[in-house]
């Protein structure tokens, strides 16, 4: 039993052990400043000290008579006190959140004080000061207090925060809604302005229902606020100088906020209702130019661009991001647009970030906020060193409909934004059909994302007017909601309703802004009626958006120039000190570039990193144990093994002439890589690299390689030079770490949409990094697809002569020169890429004497198909019987589905053959010994003679 200082029974033992931490908490805050807490709990800790760190076994302590302090009964105040944190805490389970009612009552049974031990008469007892800490002349009792609470906390807006951790935080929030500043009035002038805007959301909606009959166009309707949330949001941002208001949404209610929001003409979207966008009308888009590969989308996933206010010196520009169907998986390549909005990369170092120059707005469904995995690993970047970008503004579109299915069967949790709680995020919920509450939620959340740099949910809680889209009919699978939905008044109804009531509008006044707003529409119509009416006329082709072939750049760098940064990199801050077995591994490279030594990979990458630095080009690197490299072979950060301060070497040499952000990830691939993409988008000057632990973990990425990396430029004309290092091949180390799946790469190369390479020498690797930042920030910019090695980083196969990176150049295909006699004697041609490559020639090398009938061509980029250099080697082999396609995947996997035609094309009267593992379910086999006797049994089909005279003979194909 708890005693306090003279050993009487204290007032905690009647104390949950859940409002015992609050105590707790408060006591943390009267130890370090007595007048920082309710006086009322000042008072209870002046008395009886500190609450005890726990309770009883079973969570609470018996309660027992206490005597009375200050003229008053304390286990009265006690319970009062823990009533009032009841009504904060749970408050949220009563309040009229639903527009529909659907399971709604006017009772409010979890704030019963009776509960507490507690009547009315008591509650008129005490003290306002003993429950609230707000100052109000209208407040003066207990009562008075329950029902203030009642009213802030179980009106339309409701609020949970106790799951925030930091007290500073949670006593923020808390002073905020229950304070005269949170429930301050807006301006009748303000009231105006959000019905008429009200009036444009709805007119456009039913504009677009009746003219357009039966088109998906995913209404807002039941959510309307969404559009005056984001003026109010986008209001803030321009006051509060933010420069760039990113903007993430699925497509539900996407086009009034294009209309609304991002200032996208009626008439752009009109035309895209008739599925002719006319250059006229919309003359960023153009015609659709299928020839050309321009495919463009459909309008709902559609993005834009807006300057609000143009004429200012420092205008704040809007961005709404194109998203696919994928809906949720926007997330994180918002986060990465605001992070490269932040980030200043122009001096040696980390990027410099101002969170404040910045925004990310994310709107959410309520049934893909809890379902989609995405979101809770986009949640988790928030507060990462390299990924934070200084809070973000949630928003749930909650139609509490997840296209057909009830809330009941598509998530386990009260709420759809229940998971954010776990990230220490605050939620306010609030009912959609109430405007003026809806606002106070957005004001909560810009000024708590403004003070501390975190992340704000709301879950706007409305309904869906129609269907999934305006073709589905949801009465089949919801009659009880549909039947409510039809006879709900729209919020424009009701707003307005509202407000003649309180005398701010007259009928007259509504009247002319739908006459206003009616007569916009129909106009811009019209127009467009007149332009499709018109003589088709020639319009210009979006195609030169299309790169063309990769440029032939000069990627060489002087011998002195590499010398002098090999140098610097080895010089360390005075009294840092590298661990021992380390330092050994980077003095080796101080002689590495002296008489034409042979230069390894991981010096290959950084000398790469560092000529593109000097080159005044910022890189941003990330992935799974990217600072060290999985393999333990790159080590760009060094770690002090006595004090654990790090050093990366990129920062300091003087050479470098713009910044080098480099950080460990999460291990989450698909919220990573849409970071990336997102950051390279929208910073498309910065070398931006994604590298996978594995290349195999990139299957949970998938999504962003098939609808935004392979397809972004041909949909959406948006650009990105995004590097990704996929660790690939097969060492005998099981299916989930052999293959980084180059098949799918290869299916979805087209129209020059990104460059796969599988490289097999380091300065190789050099000169396509140097080749790929020498063209970010051009029309030839695309994405790169690099297959790096793993047990290869070691292999001296892999080493490249000093010289080479002075003087040569990023080669397509690799081989030894044919010379003499043997350019007549060669039979077979291999083709292979990748380790297998080097695989098939250090056997060769371990044969007694090297066949004369036998050559081999290291396919080093595999798209653009390099078939002028291939077809070049063919041309000096007069006696050439078959070319061989050789690898280690499956049949059905790997190259080979993509070469065989190509490689037909290429060559004639020749036998194109496959050689490598069968057709197989699973990339590769479990036990090492298999592994390599099938390595074995390939390497040796491969150089064996007798099926080459075999198959001749045969004249098979």
């Amino acid at each position: 039993m708890s005693t306090g200082k003279s050993g009487r029974e204290t007032p905690w033992q009647g104390v949950h052990s859940l409002n015992l931490a609050y105590f707790l908490d408060q006591y943390d805050l009267y130890s370090e400043d007595p007048e920082s807490v309710d006086p009322s709990i000042r008072e209870l800790f002046d008395q009886w000290g500190a609450p005890p760190e726990t309770t009883g076994a079973d969570g609470a302590l018996e309660p027992t008579d206490t005597a009375p302090v200050s003229g008053l009964d304390l286990k009265k105040v006690v319970a009062a006190e823990k009533f009032a944190q009841h009504i904060r805490i749970s408050g949220h389970l009563d309040a009229k959140l639903d527009p529909l009612k659907m399971e709604e009552t006017d009772e409010t049974p979890h704030l019963d004080p009776a509960k507490f031990g507690l009547t009315e008469a008591d509650l008129r007892s005490l003290p306002a000061h003993l429950m609230w800490a707000e100052d109000s002349e209208d407040v003066r009792t207990g009562l008075d207090v329950y029902k203030r609470l009642r009213q802030v906390y179980t009106q339309s807006l409701a609020f949970e925060f106790t799951h925030v951790h930091s007290p500073q935080e949670r006593q923020w929030l808390f002073h905020a809604v229950e304070s005269k500043e949170f429930s301050r009035k807006l301006s009748n002038e303000k009231k105006q302005e959000v019905l008429g805007r009200l009036i444009q959301v709805d007119a456009f909606e039913k504009f677009l229902h009746r003219t357009f009959v039966g088109q998906k166009r995913f209404s807002i309707e039941g959510v309307d606020m969404m559009v005056p949330m984001l003026d109010q949001i986008i209001h803030y941002s321009v006051h509060g100088g933010v420069e760039d208001v990113m903007i993430g949404m699925a497509h539900r209610g996407r086009l009034n906020v294009l209309a609304h929001v991002l200032g996208k003409p009626y008439e752009a979207i009109f035309s895209e209702f008739h599925h002719a966008p006319n250059k006229e009308l919309v003359p960023s888009e153009g015609s659709m130019g299928i020839n050309y590969g321009w495919t463009g989308d459909v309008k709902y996933h559609l993005g834009g661009n807006r300057e609000v206010d143009p004429e200012d010196p420092k205008p704040t520009h809007l961005t709404l991001a194109n998203n696919p169907s994928h809906l949720e998986f926007v997330n994180p390549v918002i986060e990465g647009y605001a992070r490269a909005a932040q980030d200043d990369r122009s001096q040696a170092g980390y990027p410099v970030q101002d969170v404040s120059k910045a925004l990310a707005i994310l709107i959410h469904g309520d049934a893909a906020f809890p379902g989609e995995g995405i979101v809770a690993e986009t949640l988790n970047l928030s507060r990462l060193r390299g990924y934070n970008t200084g809070g973000t503004i949630h928003i749930i579109a909650n139609n509490q409909l997840g296209f057909t299915t009830h809330s009941l069967d598509s998530r386990s949790t009260t709420y759809a934004s229940d998971l954010a709680k776990g990230f220490e995020i605050p939620v306010v919920h609030v009912n959609a059909d109430d405007p003026e509450a809806c606002l106070a939620a957005v004001r909560l959340a810009f000024e708590y994302r403004r003070k501390f740099g975190k992340d704000f949910l709301i879950d706007l809680i409305g309904y869906r007017r129609f269907g999934h889209n305006e073709m589905d009919d949801p009465v089949a699978t919801q009659p009880r909601m549909y039947d409510k939905v039809h006879r709900h008044p729209t919020l424009r109804t009701l707003y307005a309703d509202r407000l003649k009531a309180e005398g701010v509008i007259s009928d007259e006044e509504i009247q002319s802004k739908e006459k206003e707003i009616q007569e916009q529409l129909s106009k811009a119509y019209q127009k467009v009626k007149d332009v499709r009416e018109k003589e088709p006329e020639e319009t210009d082709s979006p195609h030169e958006k299309i790169p063309g072939p990769l440029p032939d750049v000069d990627t060489g760098v002087s011998m002195t120039t590499l010398r002098e940064i090999n140098q610097d990199l080895l010089k360390w801050p005075d009294g840092f000190k590298v661990y021992p077995k380390l330092e050994k591994v980077l003095q080796r490279r101080a002689a590495t570039l002296e008489e034409d030594n042979q230069v390894d990979w991981a010096l290959a990458e950084t000398l790469a990193f560092a000529t593109i630095l000097k080159d005044g080009t910022g890189i941003r690197f990330t992935g799974q144990d990217t600072e060290r490299g999985t393999f333990a072979h790159r080590h760009l950060v060094l770690h002090d093994p006595e004090t654990g301060e790090t050093h990366c070497p990129l920062h300091t040499i003087p050479q470098a002439q713009a910044a080098f952000g480099i950080y460990n990830s999460p291990l989450s691939e698909a919220s990573v890589l849409g970071f990336e993409y997102g950051y390279n988008v929208f910073n498309p000057d910065a070398l931006v690299i994604w590298e996978a632990q594995f290349g195999d973990f990139a299957n949970t990425a998938q999504v962003i390689f098939d609808q935004f990396l392979s397809a972004g430029r041909a949909k959406w004309a948006q650009t990105s030079s995004l590097v990704m290092l996929l660790p690939h091949a097969y060492e005998g180390q099981g299916p989930e770490h052999s293959s980084a799946r180059l098949e799918r790469f290869l299916q979805m190369a087209a129209e020059n949409n990104w460059v796969v390479a599988n490289v097999t020498s380091a300065a190789q690797y050099f000169h396509l990094l140097r080749r790929q930042a020498a063209i970010i920030g051009t029309n030839e910019a695309r994405p790169l697809i690099l297959m790096t090695p793993k047990s290869l980083l070691r292999n001296k196969r892999t080493l490249s002569p000093s010289s080479v990176f002075e003087k040569g150049r990023f080669h397509p295909v690799l081989e030894e020169r044919l010379t003499g006699k043997r350019s007549q004697t060669v039979k077979r041609l291999i083709l292979a890429s990748g380790k297998v490559a080097v695989d098939l020639e250090t056997k060769l090398e371990e044969m007694e004497k090297k066949p004369e009938w036998v050559h081999i061509l290291r396919v080093e980029q595999l798209y653009p198909f390099p078939k002028d250099e291939i077809r070049s080697v063919l041309s000096r082999m007069k006696n050439l019987q078959e070319v061989v396609w050789l690898q280690e995947e499956p049949k059905n996997m790997g190259s080979w589905s993509y070469m065989e035609p190509r490689i037909r094309d290429t060559v004639s009267e020749v036998k194109i053959r496959y050689i490598g593992r069968p057709e197989r379910s699973s990339t590769a086999v479990g036990q090492p010994d298999v592994h390599d006797a099938e390595q074995e049994r390939i390497l040796t089909e491969a150089l064996n003679p007798e099926t080459l005279d075999i198959e001749t003979k045969s004249g098979g194909n």
